[in-house]
């Protein structure tokens, strides 16, 4: 019967405010959309970084001089370059590639804009060493051993540019929980109101039982359960704004070639508990500090 008579006072609590409880739901929801998202943004992050750095290379450019007339890399200069870059502890493997394979390259990626190509001839591109490294973090060291050494034009480094592309992904990923952290503020108020509307519309009841022995929790328990009930719910459309999002969206942007793609599976599991845990608990605690504020008699 008491088991009955809570679960009872919960839906009357939750139906009588409605409109607050609606609001809270939808609230609850986007904020945790929002940190889902944040979520999702690191995990993607983490796996195009080991994707990335493990393919990431230091490109050596050559000088005119060589890149004309070196085809195969066969001359002092060039082959003294190669085998100095391959004798390095740093270094992996070492590739030549001559301006007939640059511009191979070159074509390929910018194959959708001929006017660029028409533009651009194999002379325009250097022949030069792809360097990739055991260890993409201490590339530093490869290019101030290299930088204005005979022969070379230029060291160029991709792990700088991933870096910065990676900063813009960080960056987007911060205001997302930014803006996670802000609709999570916006709940917490509107559980805080409706607790506080509930309490005081049932105020002549819970008075009631109060004077004929029940316990302050015993009172106090519904108003708890409705601000869980309505976390709870507001996850569970939050885990659904995610997979509505993944499907309609992110499944044509991230589709596995530059961007890893994100699995249905990725959001059931692990962001979907944490989504689920966060708002249990942090509507619980509102709720139970609300209650010890506002509702003493």
């Amino acid at each position: 019967m008491r088991a009955s008579f809570v679960f009872s006072e919960v839906v009357t609590g939750l139906r009588r405010n409605v409109t607050m409880t609606i609001a809270m739901i939808l609230t609850t929801a986007v904020s945790l959309a929002m940190l889902g998202g944040g979520l999702l943004a690191v995990r993607t992050i983490d796996k195009m970084k080991a994707n990335f750095l493990a393919e990431v290379e230091v490109s050596v450019a050559l000088v005119d001089d060589v890149s004309a007339n070196d085809k195969n890399c066969t001359q002092a200069l060039c082959n003294g370059l190669r085998q100095s870059l391959q004798n390095n502890p740093g270094v992996e493997s070492v590739v030549y590639e001559n301006r007939d394979q640059a511009y191979d390259r070159f074509k390929k990626i910018f194959a959708s804009q001929p006017e660029l190509l028409e533009l651009t001839g194999p002379e325009a591109l250097p022949a030069s060493l792809q360097v990739k490294l055991k260890d993409p973090d201490r590339s530093d060291a490869i290019i101030k051993q290299y930088t204005g050494q005979p022969g070379v034009k230029k060291v160029d480094d991709q792990k700088k540019f991933l870096d910065r592309v990676f900063n813009v992904f960080n960056g987007v990923r911060n205001i997302a929980f930014v803006m996670a952290l802000i609709m999570a503020v916006a709940a917490l108020l509107l559980i805080a109101n409706t607790i506080q509307v509930s309490a005081f519309t049932r105020r002549t009841e819970v008075g009631i039982m109060r004077l004929v022995g029940a316990t302050r929790w015993y009172t106090q328990l519904p108003f708890l359960l409705e601000a869980v009930v309505a976390g709870t719910v507001g996850a569970v459309l939050g885990v659904v704004f995610l997979l509505l999002t993944k499907l309609s969206f992110l499944d044509t942007v991230f589709t596995g070639e530059v961007f890893p793609q994100i699995t249905t599976l990725e959001v059931l599991f692990p962001v979907a508990p944490i989504l689920l845990a966060v708002s249990i608990v942090i509507s619980a605690i509102t709720g139970y500090v609300t209650l010890r504020l506002y509702v003493r008699h």
